[in-house]
């Protein structure tokens, strides 16, 4: 369904992405597959060239892994190694009541590509060189952004957004013992693009729970707010709530009405 390039830009992207979310430099990967008896040369091919391509712009060395055979489906294992300052790790648990918010990016995109990529329109889309299409094959690691907010001690936690807005903020809210509120009008979503029939309801289920997104979440102290650019290297910051005191996750609608609200993004071990 992936073509195989981007299947290796996107095993890399997400430990990278990981790195990312505690304002680290990654520095090394090593990548083992158990490869399909019925796997061409050239789909091997691509994938590596997706992982180099990524990895060089990166600056991370590929020092090995494993490789295997096995009768049916590909499996594909990436571990990657970063470095930063000692105490400077931005964690999930230092969230306190009062702090604001923020979000990189608009949220949605991959979700939205992947939906396109599903649908009757794919191939018009992908002509066109839909850029919900670009993002969900090639995401993008925020690293150079953790690295900044570690370096500035403007974040008191930080995660990356890989499993949808709702269920990584329920991570970074449960580990940190507070709650959040966050206000729908200021959630940053993707723009509804060609053919593609979306409501502005549909959108907004894709930027809270979509996921696959990679930008980072995290949130700030009130007395360093103000220090928070509003762009960095091109990507909007943007403020969308508030840690709590309250345990929960509570979205304001835009008539004011506040509603509880669920982690219902992509949860690892549901079943």
């Amino acid at each position: 369904f992936h073509p195989a390039r981007s299947v290796g830009h996107r095993a890399l992207a997400r430990s990278l992405s990981d790195i990312a979310a505690m304002g680290g430099t990654p520095r090394f990967a090593l990548v083992s597959i158990a490869l399909s008896e019925r796997t061409t040369r050239a789909w091997i091919r691509e994938f590596y060239r997706g992982i180099r391509a990524l990895a060089r712009r990166f600056g991370v060395a590929l020092i090995g892994g494993d490789t295997a055979v096995v009768p049916s489906g590909t499996t594909i294992d990436v571990v990657a190694v970063g470095e930063l300052e000692r105490g400077r790790a931005l964690l999930r648990s230092g969230a306190r009541p009062g702090d604001q918010v923020f979000v990189s990016g608009r949220l949605g995109l991959s979700a939205l590509g992947l939906r396109l990529m599903k649908s009757r329109t794919r191939r018009r889309e992908l002509a066109r060189g839909c850029a919900a299409i670009k993002v969900h094959l090639f995401p993008e690691p925020q690293c150079a952004l953790g690295r900044y907010l570690s370096e500035k001690r403007l974040a008191s936690a930080l995660i990356d957004i890989s499993d949808g807005l709702s269920t990584d903020l329920g991570h970074l809210v449960e580990a940190s013992g507070v709650g959040a509120r966050l206000w729908e009008h200021l959630i940053p979503r993707a723009q509804v693009q060609g053919s593609c029939q979306l409501s502005g309801t549909d959108m907004l289920q894709l930027a809270l729970h979509g996921g696959e997104d990679y930008q980072l979440l995290f949130a700030v102290p009130p007395h360093k707010v103000s220090l928070v650019p509003r762009r960095f290297r091109g990507t909007p910051l943007r403020r969308i709530g508030e840690i709590c005191a309250s345990r929960g996750l509570f979205l304001v609608r835009a008539d004011g009405k506040e509603e509880a609200l669920r982690p219902v993004g992509y949860d690892h071990f549901r079943n």
